[in-house]
């Protein structure tokens, strides 16, 4: 048991070598690390480093509302192909409902068969599909479609991961690093920006839904009229005072751009943001200014015609350039914005919270404080009780630090209030294994036994123990990490950690200690 060969100690040591390699780069600011050397940092929590705090909601209710008005454009087209008159369609978003009434309730099955082609098949579970719109008629030719309730929590759901994913993206290009952002709950997203004290930009940028839209407009219709007539509406410019009678229709859609940069216009000098689409929007792109030659463009986001030019020639290079009221920043805000895509869905800020960076600092003083004091106390303890074996679990305690910010580094994780909790909870916890084996060496030499039976008692009879009870502290920080959320499952990825690593410090690395000592001195009788 005390016999360890060349290659246990060599594989030993290179793990602590290895811990020491990858817990290095943390004590060097990130700027400084070259850019080739493929190093890790543990990064510092929002309750540390200061920052802000910003709690996101979808409007889900927009998704629906988006549909049915989808829904109700595609019905008019469809209904008049098909030569069934009808009047007062209308939707109502409250009741995830369209409906209008035929002329000819005798037409009834003809307007449902229209209708049934303009449902998107959705996910019911099991691998099956339904509709999402259920249809119905009364007897007086009223047709109703409603959005089905699995139609309704997959577009929620949809727009929700959708979110996420170009709230990420948004956060990335505005340059913004170490930002955290996950979904929480069935409609809010969670954003922590380290770092960041005034999150006004970011809310700007997050808060804007950014669906551009290129439209043609209505020359025939006024724009002071009260009333936009079927298929067009009536939209606000850049300039107060400014109306647009704009069509309905999507000519081409954001979705479709590439790239957004901005730039300066050689001759005046303003700033403007040139845009790229991919194949299918120029091809769309080049079809529509080919067709409207001489006819007014417009560029609408978030429901604003920014600019509305003359078409006059056809747009074959699939470029295009926006022009407006932009300096710098906003021509810059702009470009990021369509560089990421558009929202689904527009979000609220239901939550924020700014952490000052000296509150931090505050935080990391006390945590540092409250380890170096447990360390200590729990030296004192060790060293006093169990001799010399119990300063040989002193040093693998160390080393258990220094595995665990190895691992943390490793994982790239952010250390934050509970996770400091975590370490200390750790350093109080990771002698355990060295307790019940000291215990053990000492029943056995009050047996009488020899010293090395009784060091081989002590690491083996105790290891059972050892793997019981590390085991159920394991089990307990799975169950915080899958039930827990944000700082609780930090506090739970670092106890796993820290248990992990305690149990191979002190079987193996005291064990490899107690072998160099007892082959060096060979005693009579044991320091415990």
């Amino acid at each position: 048991m005390l016999y360890f060969a060349r290659w246990k100690v060599a594989a030993i040591l290179g793990v602590i070598l290895l811990g020491v390699l990858l817990t290095l780069p943390n004590l060097f600011p990130r700027a400084s690390i070259p850019s080739w050397l493929p190093a890790r940092q543990i990064s510092l929590g929002l309750d540390l480093r200061g920052g802000s705090y910003l709690l996101l909601e979808v409007d889900t209710a927009a998704v629906v509302k988006e549909r049915l008005e989808s829904l109700a454009d595609a019905t008019r087209t469809r209904l008049r192909q098909a030569n069934i008159g009808y009047v007062n369609l209308a939707i109502q978003p409250d009741e995830r409902r369209l409906s209008f009434r035929l002329r000819d309730p005798g037409q009834s099955e003809a307007a449902l068969a229209a209708l049934r082609e303009l449902a998107n098949p959705v996910a019911i579970g099991g691998g099956a599909t339904a509709p999402d719109i259920d249809l119905a008629v009364t007897p007086e030719g009223v047709v109703s479609a409603t959005i089905s309730e699995a139609a309704l929590r997959a577009r929620a759901s949809a727009a929700v991961e959708q979110s996420v994913e170009i709230v990420r993206r948004r956060i990335d290009e505005s340059g913004t690093s170490e930002a955290l952002i996950a979904r929480q709950g069935n409609s809010r997203i969670l954003v922590q920006l380290p770092g960041v004290e005034d999150p006004n930009r970011i809310k700007e940028l997050l808060g804007r839904t950014a669906r551009m839209t290129f439209r043609l407009l209505d020359e025939n219709a006024n724009p002071s009229a009260g009333t936009p007539p079927p298929g067009v509406e009536f939209l606000e410019g850049e300039q107060p005072g400014q109306r647009y009678a704009v069509r309905r229709r999507v000519e081409v859609d954001g979705a479709n751009l590439s790239d957004a940069r901005t730039g300066q216009n050689p001759q005046t000098g303003e700033w403007v943001v040139n845009f790229t689409f991919d194949s299918l929007g120029t091809r769309r792109f080049a079809e529509i200014t080919r067709q409207n030659v001489g006819r007014p463009f417009a560029v609408v986001l978030d429901n604003k015609v920014i600019t509305a030019p003359v078409i006059r020639e056809p747009i074959t290079g699939g470029s295009g350039q926006i022009s407006g009221s932009f300096n710098a920043a906003s021509a810059n805000d702009l470009a990021v914005l369509l560089r990421a895509g558009a929202l689904p869905a527009p979000l609220t800020v239901v939550e924020e919270r700014t952490v000052g960076p000296e509150l931090g600092a505050d935080a990391i003083r006390a945590g540092l404080l409250s380890l170096a004091v447990g360390a200590t106390f729990v030296f004192l303890y060790m060293g006093l009780a169990y001799g010399l074996l119990g300063w040989f679990a002193n040093v693998a305690l160390l080393v258990n630090l220094l595995l665990m910010a190895a691992a943390l580094s490793v994982l790239e994780a952010t250390l934050t209030l509970p996770g400091i909790a975590g370490v200390v909870l750790t350093l109080g916890t990771a002698l355990d294994a060295n307790i019940l084996i000291n215990e053990r060496i000492r029943e056995e030499t009050r047996l009488g036994k020899p010293p090395a039976s009784a060091l081989e008692a002590g690491f083996t009879k105790a290891s059972g123990t050892i793997m019981d009870s590390n085991l159920t502290n394991l089990i307990a920080m799975a169950c915080l990490y899958g039930f827990g959320s944000g700082p609780v499952r930090g506090f739970a990825i670092t106890v796993a950690i820290g248990t992990v690593v305690q149990m191979w410090t002190a079987t193996t690395l005291v064990r490899l200690f107690v072998s160099w000592w007892y082959r060096a001195r060979r005693p009579r009788t044991l320091p415990v």
